[in-house]
């Protein structure tokens, strides 16, 4: 392909990109950018072109060591998801933004730490920047079948390292705050995260089933190869320890390296992303490694003899049979893996850069007396000239001095470098003592062990084999040789480095440690750091601090930084939060903590405390003072986390008495709506029985109709009166327990059309129709035949009571059920409302629905159905019908019994 063409391809990809980060950025909250996918997928930073090129390479070269850098990160997982939820959490409260300012917060706010920490970081990621356009590169001029060009204004990287400046400061500085989330970026990366993977599979696919017969077959044609069996396996002891080495480096390396960091901690939204990332990210890297042995020996098997790049295998098998549409694909992927690496990087070292490096030790006293505008001004083009910077010292290094070294050989200096961050990154998550000078020194020995034995080896030619350095050690010292250190011989030049870096690295550390203890800030922070779930809620508690502050000189400095509207702001949330008189005027240490966790995202933490220092007054703390603080504090936590505890069960026995106290009220109403009910219904017949009685008793002369119509009037009134109370005796009875049921086998059927026969006339003055949907089986059950009757006759007579006026109808469906039999009472009256549905079945309640201004009735006939459906281990209740009236429905045990009708 041509390079004009290539170049339009790679300018329309890159358009595309920007147009998702722009996308991206201004749908921050949108579910599609901010979602544990997007989250886990960005993760997959780790894959470099190191991954996808130099994997195959190593594979083709060595076999399966390739598989020790992939092996780590996996093996982690389960511990990764409990060591990166407590470092999120240390971060978020602390407005960590990146692992200089991890470090060094940990170590008293230390700011040679975090200085140190980020040359490390400079100084191992930059050559792996280099890496990333190396290999940029060498594919394009692979796709395009040119020759590289010493002249910069002829090579494409050259472009493509200025197209990636300009992304990476566009969207890289957009916010003065480095612990804001950059949801473009993120989006960005994990689209590329996905494309190269389909592309890595794409080829996969094509090189196993389409250029040969399948794996089997490869492995065939592979294995009469020189050398198959032998880079095939582990190998001995020393190839095992070689390996061991080379998962521990991997390991270190997918918590200590800065794009990793600030994808995996920095762009954290949510806690739970990390449960989705425990599965897909180890999946992501399963998928990757599927098809690299078939890739890798499938060029071993073609090229075989021809001397050419193993790196570079998954383009030259498809450009050797002509494919060319597939080149450009897996150029795109790799050109995708290398970018990524390239903008997140540049992004995190250029924060570490301003945070640690510039501000503190260059223009901090500057940025104390003007506008924030101006401060927010110099610290965004400070991060721009440093992501400009880097890029353009990785591309000097790619000019100078990575030409000769492969992919893995670089990426893994590079890994070895940052590694030297393990021992201080790990031991402020766990261990108490460690000292900001123990963490100091073991850095530093551990770097220069480091630069020993690879980084000068690597500047001189690590295949010189004149050069007396590499082959006899300085000054003929043999014990000194770089590559066999001490006299430890069997380890390859990688692991070998990392074993003694990180020995002397890990010694020093504990050893100074334990000798030199540090002060009470560090002490301080270790607590914070080691118990982060004791102190997350409230964090600033946990802050020792003594002296003198006042609120408003802490509020200037605050405003140079933020403004002096968002001052304000974050002022109340402080006082709302600790319940602080608003007109205080003396700072507390919860204030300091509070302010310096405001600069931090914008300054870094050694900086934020030197401006606050600058201001206050701090009296000296003594370690025993600071641990007694500290339990002090503990306690005051686990004391506001009971009185929390506590204050919550009291509104809930608050809001459960208030309920129940309502509950009473209404009944309490009930009852007197019933007393009243009770007392007319009583007085009622009452009146009837006198009113009759006296007209007897006066009038002697009365005609005998007359006298007998007065007397039949007595007697149904004394009926009516004797029905009441009957009913609040059975209530009662049953309420109480001494109501008795006799249980006897009883036709269902034949017990409705009973109570219908009673009713009949009653029905026949309201002209309703009834529709008796009787069973084609004759449905019989144990049951009070009296009692069932008496809930029938109460359903029906309300039923009766509430159908509509004009058409009424009223419908009974019997239906057996395998567990129990169901009766049905539909009307097509009014409907209930829904929060009727239970309090109707209580006693003393009436409808409020109803069709006459006066509730009629005494308000326990339903109360007595349900005890009675109850005491037959049935059930009753209440349907609304489609807005057309009421179903009551109630149900009785199903014992079996049913016989056929024609019996």
């Amino acid at each position: 392909m041509s390079s004009v063409g290539l170049l339009v391809i790679l300018a329309v990809y890159l358009f595309i990109l920007f147009y998702i980060a722009h996308w991206a950025e201004k749908r921050s909250h949108s579910k599609w950018t901010n979602n544990p996918y997007i989250y886990s997928l960005s993760l997959a930073v780790y894959c470099t072109a190191w991954t996808y090129y130099g994997s195959i390479g190593v594979a083709a070269d060595s076999g399966l060591s390739y598989l020790p850098i992939y092996l780590g990160p996996v093996l982690i997982i389960p511990v990764w998801m409990i060591i990166l939820k407590k470092i999120i959490r240390i971060s978020r409260v602390n407005k960590i933004s990146s692992i200089a300012d991890f470090i060094s917060l940990r170590y008293g706010n230390s700011r040679f730490l975090g200085a140190l920490v980020t040359m490390v970081c400079i100084f191992g990621i930059v050559p792996y920047i280099s890496l990333q356009l190396k290999s940029i590169s060498d594919t394009f001029h692979i796709v395009t079948k040119t020759q590289s060009s010493s002249d910069i204004f002829t090579d494409t990287t050259t472009y493509v390292c200025i197209a990636l400046a300009l992304f990476a400061s566009y969207y890289g500085t957009r916010y003065v705050d480095a612990s804001e989330k950059r949801r473009g970026i993120v989006t960005a990366v994990a689209i590329e995260s996905i494309l190269k993977l389909v592309f890595f599979l794409i080829v996969g696919v094509y090189v196993t089933y389409f250029v040969y017969n399948g794996f089997g077959d490869i492995y065939d044609k592979a294995s009469v190869l020189e050398g198959f069996a032998k880079k095939n396996s582990v190998g001995g002891l020393t190839n095992g320890i070689n390996w061991l080495f080379l998962c521990v480096l991997s390991l270190f390396a997918i918590f200590l390296l800065p794009r990793q960091f600030h994808t995996s901690i920095v762009e954290n939204n949510k806690e739970s992303h990390i449960k989705t990332a425990m599965w897909l990210f180890p999946l992501y890297l399963l998928l990757f490694n599927i098809f690299v042995f078939p890739i890798a020996w499938g060029g071993n098997i073609l090229f075989q003899g021809k001397g050419l790049n193993s790196d570079t295998y998954s383009l030259l098998i498809p450009q050797f049979f002509n494919n060319n549409f597939l080149t450009v694909l897996v150029f795109l992927g790799g050109f995708s893996a290398a970018i990524s690496m390239i903008v997140v990087s540049s992004i995190a070292l250029s924060i570490m850069l301003s945070n640690n490096l510039l501000i503190p030790y260059g223009f901090i006293g500057s940025l104390k007396n003007i506008s924030p505008e101006k401060n927010s001004k110099r610290i965004l083009n400070s991060r721009k000239i440093g992501i400009f910077s880097l890029i353009i010292i990785a591309y000097a290094i790619y000019r100078i001095f990575i030409l000769d070294y492969s992919l893995v050989s670089i990426g893994l200096v590079s890994f070895v470098v940052i590694a030297q961050l393990a021992p201080s990154f790990f031991g402020a998550l766990f261990w108490r003592r460690g000292s900001n000078i123990g963490a100091v020194v073991g850095i530093i020995l551990g770097f220069l062990i480091s630069i020993y034995t690879l980084l000068i080896p690597y500047a001189i030619g690590i295949t010189k084999s004149s050069s007396l350095f590499i082959q006899e050690g300085p000054w003929g010292i043999e014990l000194l040789k770089p590559f066999q250190l001490f006299g430890l011989d069997y380890l390859q030049p990688i692991p070998h480095a990392f074993f003694w870096s990180m020995f002397f690295n890990t010694m020093s550390y504990l050893a100074v440690s334990v000798s030199f203890k540090g002060n009470y800030r560090e002490r301080n922070y270790a607590e914070m750091f080691v118990d982060i779930n004791k102190y997350i809620s409230n964090h600033e508690d946990a802050f020792v601090w003594k002296g003198t502050a006042y609120i408003s000189d802490i509020q200037k400095v605050l405003q140079r930084f933020l403004g002096e509207e968002r001052t304000k702001r974050a002022l109340s949330i402080f006082n709302l939060k600790y319940n602080v008189d608003k007109n205080a005027t003396m700072a507390d240490s919860r204030f300091i903590k509070f302010a310096e966790n405001l600069l931090t995202g914008h300054i870094g933490t050694a900086s934020a405390k030197i401006l606050i220092s600058s201001v206050i007054k701090e009296d000296k703390v003594s370690l025993p003072e600071v641990l007694r603080i500290l339990e002090e504090s503990k306690e005051n936590i686990i004391v506001n986390k009971k009185l929390t505890e506590t204050s919550n069960e009291l509104k809930k026995i608050s809001e459960q008495l208030k309920n129940a106290n309502q509950e009473l009220v209404n009944k309490d109403i009930q009852k007197d709506d019933f007393l009243d009910t009770v007392t007319h219904e009583l007085r009622t017949p009452i009146t009837a029985i006198r009113a009759a009685s006296e007209i007897l008793y006066e009038d002697d002369d009365i005609p005998d109709e007359l006298r007998k119509q007065f007397l039949q009037n007595i007697i149904s009134e004394s009926d009516r009166l004797n029905r009441l109370i009957d009913k609040i005796l059975d209530l009662e009875k049953f309420e109480t327990g001494k109501q008795k049921i006799y249980l006897s086998k009883n036709n269902i059927s034949r017990t409705i059309r009973k109570t219908l026969e009673s009713l009949s006339q009653l029905i026949k003055n309201r002209t309703i129709t009834i529709d008796f949907q009787e069973a084609n089986k004759e449905i019989k059950a144990f049951y009070d035949e009296e009692r069932i009757v008496q809930v029938v006759h109460n359903l029906l007579s309300n039923a009766i009571k509430f159908c509509s006026q004009t058409d009424g109808k009223i419908s009974i469906k019997i239906k057996e059920n395998k567990e129990d039999i169901e009766v049905q009472i539909h009307n097509n009256g009014r409907v209930i409302k829904e929060e009727d549905f239970e309090a109707i079945f209580d006693k003393f309640y009436q409808s409020r629905n109803q069709n006459v201004k006066k509730p009629i009735g005494s308000g326990l006939g339903l109360a007595i159905c349900k005890q009675i459906i109850e005491h037959h281990k049935g059930r009753i209740w209440a349907e609304n019908t489609d807005g057309k009236g009421v179903t009551f429905i109630f149900t009785l045990p199903n014992y079996n019994t049913t016989e056929n009708i024609q019996k």
